[in-house]
């Protein structure tokens, strides 16, 4: 009759003991689970849509803004609802009307150049405490 209970909790100090969420390749590797990978432009992005769906997953670089997305392949409902999230998330990032700040100051200094430059009036006050 132990011996249920025994499995039970070496079964949960094993979960325990697997890292869970962002996590090197080598660690995502030795969980002993069959692994898929997809390139990836922004990993930023994919990073906050996986916390939120708890997926194990690990980015290799590959290239300058290119990497290489490891991911369990048992977790292949919660990748596909992750993955239709980081797609909207990428397509309202290239949607957005939103300049860049060095762009906006081009255009202020633009702006600035074509307005008639003003002289100031100079004029002299008269004051009462002289006298």
């Amino acid at each position: 009759m132990l011996r249920p209970i025994g499995r039970k909790i070496a079964k949960a100090y094993r979960a325990r003991q697997t890292p869970h969420g962002k996590q090197s390749v080598k660690k995502l590797m030795a969980h002993g689970a069959a692994t898929n990978s997809v390139e990836i432009e922004a990993p930023k992005l994919f990073d906050r849509a996986a916390r939120k769906w708890g997926i194990d997953y690990a980015f290799y670089k590959t290239g300058p803004d290119k990497y290489l997305l490891f991911f369990k392949s048992s977790q292949a409902d919660a990748m596909t609802a992750c993955f239709s999230e980081y797609s909207r998330m990428v397509l309202n990032k290239a949607k957005s009307n939103r300049l860049p700040i060095r762009e906006q100051l081009k255009q202020a200094a633009e702006a600035l150049a074509r307005q008639p430059v003003r002289e100031k009036e100079r004029s002299k006050e008269v004051g009462h405490g002289d006298r």
